[in-house]
């Protein structure tokens, strides 16, 4: 099977600070956002919003991504 991550959903702006029924939200605290992708052939992928490779900048996630199935899509804040 060959796949590619998906793009990331990023916010959009509104005009009213009143969140719609059945939607949450959350600060952005200080952090990094990216997805990571856990590819079945045990590659680990961590990619910023931009499409930049991250995967060096943080070893020990991408070590523990190896304890996620193949094939797995994470998308969070580090």
């Amino acid at each position: 099977m060959s796949w590619t991550l998906p793009e990331p959903m990023l916010a959009a702006p509104v005009n009213s600070s009143a969140l719609a029924p059945g939607w949450a939200a959350e600060a952005k605290w200080d952090g990094f956002r990216c997805m990571l992708a856990r590819y079945a052939d045990d590659r680990v992928l961590l990619r910023s919003r931009r499409g930049t490779d991250m995967t060096h900048a943080f070893p020990e996630i991408a070590r523990a991504a190896l304890a996620l199935p193949g094939d797995t899509v994470v998308d969070g804040v580090m």
